[in-house]
Order: C-alpha cells, then sequence, then structure tokens
C-alpha cells in the first residue's frame, strides 16, 4: 500500500500475505472502521498517526479521525468521525516499544484485532476491537505505523 498505513507487525494468517491495515467499512467512506487486508491500492487504508496530539487521522478523508465512539459495540467500538482535539476517545498513545496502540486515558487498553478472519470480497476482514493488553497475544496487538 502507497501513502501512510498503520498494519499489524504480523501478517497473522492474512492468505494474500498483505498484512492487516486499519480500515473504513465497507467501499469507501465509512463510519465505522475494522481492520481489512492492506490492499494494493484502496484509500480508505490510509491513517497516518501525530505524536503531538495522540489522533489517529485518515489521510483520504479530510478532517476525519479514529475515536473510540461506540465502546458498547464489542464488534465495531471504532469509528470515523470529525476530529476533536478535545474528545478524549480520539486519543490514543503509541508506544514504539512494545508497539501497541493503546487508549490515551486508560493505558491498560489496547487497539487490536478480533481472532475471527472473514471474507471481504478478493480480501480479508477482522474486527477491529479493544482488549486488556495483558491477556493479548503480541501478534493481535504489535502495530507499525508508517507514514
Amino acid at each position: 500500500t502507497v501513502g501512510p498505513i498503520i498494519h499489524l507487525a504480523d501478517n497473522l494468517n492474512e492468505e494474500a500475505m498483505l498484512g492487516w491495515c486499519i480500515d473504513t467499512v465497507g467501499r469507501g467512506l465509512s463510519d465505522q472502521l475494522h481492520s481489512h487486508s492492506c490492499k494494493p491500492t484502496g484509500d480508505d487504508v490510509l491513517f497516518s498517526y501525530s505524536t503531538e496530539t495522540g489522533m489517529i487521522a485518515s489521510a483520504t478523508y479530510d478532517g476525519l479521525c479514529m475515536a473510540h465512539s461506540a465502546p458498547e459495540n464489542t464488534d465495531i467500538p471504532f469509528g470515523l468521525i470529525a476530529c476533536d482535539e478535545a474528545d478524549p476517545a480520539q486519543h490514543f498513545s503509541f508506544d514504539a516499544a512494545s508497539a501497541e496502540i493503546r487508549l490515551a486515558d486508560d493505558a491498560d487498553q489496547c487497539v487490536t484485532v478480533a481472532q475471527t478472519i472473514d471474507d471481504a470480497g478478493p480480501f480479508q476482514s477482522r474486527h477491529l476491537i479493544l482488549a486488556a493488553c495483558d491477556k493479548l497475544a503480541p501478534a493481535f496487538k504489535q502495530w507499525v505505523i508508517r507514514d
């Protein structure tokens, strides 16, 4: 994938060896996020992380950021909403040593992918979820941020 992406460090059984990227649900713009095969082309997998703000922003959809916007939804707790630096649900911390993305206001919770793989056309997807960091295998919670 060309452009800024955030992907799992481990291929984690993605059958085309493309890896797992943060992505919008469906084709194009969506207000929900999941993890998807890192498509060779596809602007909906382009995301960047700001160390200054702790926000994860879409590189394609100007002014939209990742948020832990539906904590009660165990399958799709992350959304893509208007960026707001005052919204604590939009702040994350990335620890380069552990390669973990955590909620800024709850460092015990990591952004991770579900164990189940779903078919997504010619690609694959997994739910992008939140879980206790100490209960996760590294392959499910270690991310690479590439600008």
